[in-house]
């Protein structure tokens, strides 16, 4: 039987802010964390410095738990080949924006560095997506008080998370925003949905699991905790919430979105993540196998995106957001958790109610 995940961080609620990185902010982590949840900040694409700044704002807005959570990835080293290619499909939509589009200074942060930094802040949960540590990795970041979560998307990688000594896996079923987190086989065959995958990881694994994909509200995370997950991860969920970092273009494209809205590609990054379809998303459908691989794709649309922003313009950017988008309820991020908590205890209740008969 695995420990209870809420009684050791600890936290009153089942609920994990997703990290959501590029989306997410300080603000948002601590009012997570605050209101009983577990606030996150999503370090991916965050320098070792700038992880710092980021843990330090979420201390002086809490005394709170909260996790920081990171890509596992390695620096790539692409031909130069491969990257004028890249560049030349994605000119006419830079141009669109009256840009050229130029090779970045970096394709992405050193893992090594940030692992450094991640150790170096000691939150109460480091979570980790797109690869696995090593055994070593994790007794590093035990050995400072952090509980370590990493992300699954088939039982073969939450089994894999638990040999190297995880305290928890994030199982993230199909129906997740953002970047799919697959490290092993195919991305295609790793679509497995959320109320598939969490109980066969339940029954697989003797560490907690947290479930993810789809998630909206208190029902959705009592059923998560009838399929066995102790603790429920929701992204999409929050990024309407003021204190995200999101632009307000993509904030208005999250508010009108429908439920069939969202589709996997792979245009804006190079790995399959799913996003609500535009303008872009169209445009670079017919050429989405011949994207570089992440990083590199993700670093040559980055100035894409950002002038995109600046624009207020939606057409441009990855509006990531689960299959769950339409049920998005913008208010503060204590008063979503609110609105989670008491949902949540009103469908369990319901639940007692009907086995009782």
């Amino acid at each position: 039987m695995s420990y209870s995940l809420l009684q050791r961080l600890p936290i009153t609620l089942p609920i994990v802010q997703g990290p959501m990185t590029g989306a997410d902010s300080p603000a948002l982590a601590a009012a997570v964390s605050a209101a009983g949840g577990l606030g996150m900040l999503g370090c991916g694409m965050r320098s070792p410095t700038a992880m710092a700044e980021a843990a330090a704002a979420v201390r002086q807005l809490t005394d709170r738990p909260f996790g920081m959570n990171l890509f596992v990835q390695a620096t790539p080293t692409p031909d130069a080949a491969t990257v004028q290619a890249a560049l030349q499909r994605l000119a006419p939509l830079y141009a669109e924006l009256g840009l050229t589009p130029e090779v970045p200074a970096q394709w992405c942060e050193d893992f090594g560095a940030q692992l450094d930094a991640l150790v170096a802040q000691r939150p109460a949960v480091a979570s980790f997506t797109f690869g696995i540590l090593t055994a070593a990795q994790v007794a590093r970041l035990q050995a400072v008080g952090s509980l370590v979560v990493g992300t699954a998307t088939t039982v073969a990688e939450a089994q894999a998370w638990a040999a190297v000594g995880a305290d928890a896996v994030c199982a993230s079923g199909m129906e997740a925003g953002g970047h799919r987190g697959t490290f092993l086989g195919d991305f295609q065959s790793s679509l497995v949905g959320t109320l598939a995958l969490v109980p066969q990881c339940v029954d697989a694994l003797d560490i907690p699991v947290i479930a993810a994909g789809g998630i909206m509200d208190g029902r959705g995370i009592a059923a998560a905790q009838a399929l066995g997950a102790q603790a429920v991860q929701m992204g999409t969920a929050f990024l309407t919430c003021p204190e995200s970092s999101i632009s307000p273009a993509y904030r208005q494209a999250l508010v009108q979105a429908k439920d069939t809205d969202t589709r996997l590609t792979r245009i804006f990054s190079g790995r399959p993540a799913r996003g609500i379809v535009n303008p872009m998303m169209q445009a670079m459908a017919a050429d989405e196998a011949n994207v570089p691989a992440y990083p590199v794709q993700n670093a040559l649309t980055g100035a894409l995106r950002r002038a995109a922003a600046a624009q207020g313009r939606s057409s441009h950017l990855s509006l990531w957001a689960g299959q769950g988008v339409a049920a998005v309820r913008p208010q503060p991020a204590a008063q979503l958790v609110a609105t989670l908590a008491e949902e949540w205890r009103a469908a369990c209740r319901q639940l007692s109610a009907a086995t009782a008969h």
